[in-house]
């Protein structure tokens, strides 16, 4: 599938096309006013640049202009075909070179490092090993069925969701969850495709086909979101809207009124909207690699001419707001249960779990220097919770509802409802505790959740994630958010925030592959961490450092990288301007104007380096 923002099939010809050029310009100075040879045969290598490089060019800007594509290379277009009508061989040289140079500058600042897509299929093998009897052979993937054994041998990719019904081994499911957890696994253990088996080989019962496993379905949201990215209008054309018609007008009416075709031509190559077509795309640049002296990847340039723009922030909420590493803060126990007892039998079956809750149990029972048993007969069905035997005692982690569906008398004994994350133990049949668990926030999250209106116009502000009512409004209360949305799936996700993109400019704040479809639909998608490659890729920056206080940063770089590369555009048009009062008038001719033009250039992009300089604050929270 062919990705949208990926370069165009014309961008890598633009440097060569500077290159040629740059050279006939040398070669004809050098014939003209060196060797002294005849005129006509000292703009030989001018035609060859006009050939080669001029007629590509504007054949390219035809295609944009019959897409009712305005930027502001057209008026550079122009130029070109009128110096060739008028013969000024030398200018339009010269233009060439200004447009082919600032394109190969915006298309190495444009170019993403690797495709999402790319990033996400690279995870899956191509063949898997099904046993038969004893047998164990390779086959495509489009060959297993539901009901095959397979084999995943150790460092291996999980091809399907299954069961485990052979081994004792760990799996690496960080591709999904955005944590580096080793998910233990043993029979009656559910494993997810895409995740990554350790040193041991297990045998798994195929529950879907692969096209209708988890790792494909998130592979199909990302190409579906993908195809709806939202396209980014660039600074530089909606400053060209106003240039361009400007430029043309004055051209018009110096060839009025003078009567001389020429001027228009001196007009519209002293137009040449040079500082729009360099300067910009190098304060990009420049940003570029500031951001990434900070600790922040820029996947997509574009995002710094829009990011400072967006009136919308959605923010996932794990391990964005808060550390994403819940703790266990209460074990509350039902009477005659001992409380490192229960812990000890609860801790011994969620090791085998994938569940977000499950290392922190296992966290506080190493705490508390418990060893832990083995687990069999374990069974983590969908809404069932988690069932095993630990110790020959039946062991169950459940939730307040499925309690109060199965064990209806016991309902009494429950403490009451709080906000956070929670589990319901039985054992043998019992209510035996509820645990109690925290997520902490961000150190940092309130300060810098408050100042988001005021310090950087943000209208709306709002709170997305995963997890259950409770647990979302405990944290929004924390930091200071009112809209919160809950028990959101990455579908639900992508489509609220592709829903609030045709509102308003958002930015999508988030870490864990379920993140990648919103990061990829939103106008901006700001990932944390580098735990998942693919929400890296699906993202157009990743704060390296999970701290918001780069995102604020990135806020400011891109604040700061619009002002200067404005002063550039702006400035450079406003001595254009000048120079097309001069060049109607009669005083400045074509190649005259050719060379202004490249001045003028110099100077908006000095400016524009400046972008490179660290400030001494970027941060205002």
């Amino acid at each position: 599938m062919q990705v949208e923002r990926k370069a165009t099939w014309w961008d890598g010809k633009h440097r060569p096309i500077a290159v040629l050029a740059l050279g006939a310009i040398s070669i004809h100075v050098g014939l003209r006013y060196g060797s002294g040879v005849d005129e006509s045969v000292a703009a030989y290598p001018l035609y060859a640049a006009l050939v080669f490089g001029g007629i590509p060019l504007v054949f390219d800007l035809l295609i944009k202009l019959f897409r009712r594509e305005f930027g502001s290379d057209l008026l550079a277009g122009i130029s070109i075909t009128t110096a060739v009508l008028l013969e000024e061989y030398l200018a339009g040289t010269l233009v060439v070179l200004m447009l082919s140079g600032g394109e190969a500058i915006e298309s190495f600042a444009v170019r993403r490092a690797s495709s999402v897509l790319q990033a996400l299929a690279k995870r899956m093998p191509s063949v898997a090993h099904r046993k038969q009897d004893s047998t164990v052979s390779e086959v495509e993937l489009d060959q297993l069925q539901i009901g095959d054994a397979i084999v995943v041998f150790p460092h291996e990719v999980c091809p399907v969701d299954g069961t485990v019904v052979e081994g004792h081994g760990v799996m690496d499911e960080s591709y999904l969850t955005g944590e580096p957890y080793m998910m233990s696994k043993t029979p009656g253990s559910q494993v997810l495709s895409g995740a990554i088996n350790g040193e041991t080989a297990l045998t798994i019962h195929a529950d879907k086909l692969p096209i209708d496993s988890r790792y494909a379905k998130i592979m199909q949201v990302m190409r579906e979101s993908e195809q709806h990215r939202p396209r980014i209008r660039r600074l530089g054309d909606q400053l060209g809207a106003i240039y361009t018609p400007v430029a043309v007008s004055l051209a018009l009416i110096a060839w009025a009124a003078s009567g001389e075709a020429v001027r228009f031509l001196a007009v519209l190559v002293v137009a040449t909207p040079c500082p729009l077509l360099i300067a910009i795309p190098v304060a990009v640049i420049g940003s570029i690699s500031l951001s990434a002296r900070l600790g922040i990847i820029i996947k997509n340039p574009a995002v710094l001419e829009t990011i400072d723009t967006c009136r919308t922030v959605i923010f996932d909420k794990t391990g964005t707001l808060t550390y994403g590493r819940p703790h266990l803060t209460e074990d509350l126990l039902a009477h005659g249960f001992d409380a490192n007892t229960v812990l000890k039998l609860v801790a011994s079956l969620e090791r085998y779990s994938k569940h977000p809750l499950a290392g922190a149990v296992v966290a506080a029972a190493r705490e508390r220097r418990i060893v832990l048993d083995d687990a069999n007969s374990l069974s983590e069905r969908p809404g069932e919770g988690l069932r095993g035997e630990v110790d020959d005692r039946e062991v169950r982690v459940i939730s307040r509802k499925q309690l109060a569906a199965d064990y209806p008398d016991d309902t009494s004994a429950l403490p009451p409802l709080a906000g956070g994350l929670e589990c319901v133990i039985v054992v043998d049949g019992r209510y035996a505790a509820t645990y109690r668990f925290r997520d902490e926030p961000r150190q940092e999250g309130a300060s810098f959740i408050q100042h988001l209106r005021p310090k950087h116009a943000f209208a709306r502000v709002m709170l997305v994630s995963g997890d259950r009512e409770s647990e979302v409004r405990y944290l929004a209360n924390q930091v200071g958010i009112e809209e919160v949305y809950f028990n959101q799936s990455p579908e639900q996700k992508l489509a609220l925030v592709r829903e609030e993109t045709t509102k308003a400019d958002t930015i999508f704040l988030g870490d864990g592959i379920n993140d990648a479809p919103a990061l990829t639909a939103a106008t901006v998608g700001v990932a944390f961490g580098q735990n998942s490659d693919v929400t890296s890729e699906a993202a157009d920056a990743v704060i390296m450092d999970s701290s918001l206080k780069k995102v604020d940063e990135l806020l400011h770089v891109s604040r700061r990288m619009r002002s200067i590369a404005l002063q550039s555009a702006v400035g450079g048009m406003a001595l254009s301007l000048i120079g097309m009062f001069i060049a109607a008038a009669g005083y400045l001719p074509p190649v005259a104007g050719a060379i202004a033009q490249e001045i003028i250039d110099v100077v908006a992009v000095l400016n524009a380096l400046r972008v490179a300089i660290a400030p001494k604050q970027l941060s205002d929270f």
